[in-house]
């Protein structure tokens, strides 16, 4: 008995000892982890910091850089660095996604390694190019028309002249063919006004020469546009909507909403009003169906017959309405989840959204003066 006791103190004995050993590795290796993580994690932040840094704070030499028409957020980072402009694509990358930073635009740019990540991307966004022999800026929420305006004013072809070409068909179809991710045949559907309305990239534009024809305007404005909209290719494939449709969407957006939240909220009550199988009810396309600008609508301008008026017609219409801002294409891929079926805007362009016909109609008596226009929801009542 005393031998079976002796020998169970001193399995009691080892399984301490071995105990304690397990303890001290495993403290041994949790420290280590530990050590590791903390490491990991100064390594990371020093080079995420040393790659948001200038590559030469002393070098202002120029260095010339080409940005191709169409290019993405990440091929330009991949040119940018190549051209030793930054020290990381990834960390452009990132870095543009993490503070939403889009709309660069393709030219021959001169950078030095001297600029920051911001500098660098300001130049993009503007459109800084070097010797640029005319700049000229096409504002968001301009359509065809006025986008033809703006380019006679400033170069040698009418407005007329413009137009024709973007409606002739054997032109349209050398876009379709030379842009096939973006352009379709849905923008040759016979009650489309203008094929390429909305297609035309708002933005600022530097051409090498004083008078670039019509074509080479409008190959740079096609393009920038598919660089844009294709930087969401796979939202596009998730959705339920052609491209057609998501340019379509966006361009009533961008005509209802002034900001980048509002612009959330009302592709919101625009889903919902689709999925409730009522018709969007939105003045702009009201507008430019009757193809004039009004301070306000009145209730026998929404009886135009058109394909565009979604006051007669359920769904989008046949097509987009006009350029478009890059969060009013953003607010497509990422509405505000709501029940809101209306939306009104006062004077001062506050916003108002209710769930039913009845609550609307009261915010429009408390908030709407009737010299301001219909602004309520006729089909409901």
């Amino acid at each position: 008995m005393s031998g079976y006791k002796k020998g169970h103190k001193e399995r009691l004995k080892n399984r301490r000892k071995e105990a304690g050993t397990v303890r001290k590795i495993v403290m041994i290796v949790l420290a280590a982890i530990g050590i590791g993580l903390i490491v990991s994690l100064i390594a990371g932040y020093l080079y995420i910091k040393s790659s948001i840094e200038p590559v030469d704070p002393n070098d202002e030499s120029n260095v010339d850089v080409d940005i191709p028409l169409g290019s993405s957020t990440s091929e330009i980072a991949a040119i940018l660095e190549n051209e030793d402009v930054i020290k990381s694509a990834i960390i452009f990358r990132l870095y543009t996604k993490f503070n939403n930073e889009t709309g660069f635009q393709a030219g021959s740019y001169s950078f030095s390694a001297s600029m920051t990540l911001d500098e660098v991307i300001e130049s993009l966004q503007t459109g800084k190019t070097k010797g640029a022999a005319v700049r000229i800026t096409i504002p968001e929420g301009r359509n065809m028309e006025q986008i033809a305006e703006i380019y006679s004013e400033k170069l040698e072809f009418t407005e007329e002249e413009f137009l024709n070409k973007v409606n002739d068909e054997d032109y349209l179809n050398e876009l379709i063919e030379d842009h096939p991710s973006l352009l379709t045949d849905d923008i040759l559907q016979e009650d489309i006004r203008y094929p390429l309305e909305g297609y035309l990239f708002a933005g600022t534009y530097d051409y090498d020469v004083e008078d670039p024809t019509i074509e080479e305007i409008v190959e740079v404005m096609v393009s920038r546009t598919e660089g844009e909209v294709m930087e969401y290719g796979d939202e596009i494939e998730d959705s339920d909507m052609s491209i057609h449709e998501v340019i379509t969407m966006a361009s009533l957006v961008e005509n209802e909403a002034p900001n980048e939240e509002s612009r959330r909220e009302i592709a919101g009550v625009f889903y919902n009003r689709l999925n409730e199988d009522m018709m969007l009810q939105t003045d702009p396309t009201v507008l430019y169906a009757l193809g004039e600008h009004k301070d306000r609508v009145l209730y026998e301008d929404l009886e135009v017959e058109s394909p565009y008026n979604t006051y007669q017609n359920k769904g989008l219409p046949v097509g987009p309405i006009s350029s478009f801002n890059i969060n009013s294409l953003q607010a497509v891929f990422n509405p505000v989840e709501s029940d809101y079926l209306y939306f009104l805007a006062n004077s001062e362009g506050e916003i108002f959204y209710s769930e039913t016909l009845e609550e609307h109609n009261e915010l429009k008596e408390e908030h709407i003066s009737s010299d301001e226009g219909h602004n309520y929801i006729p089909e409901d009542e």
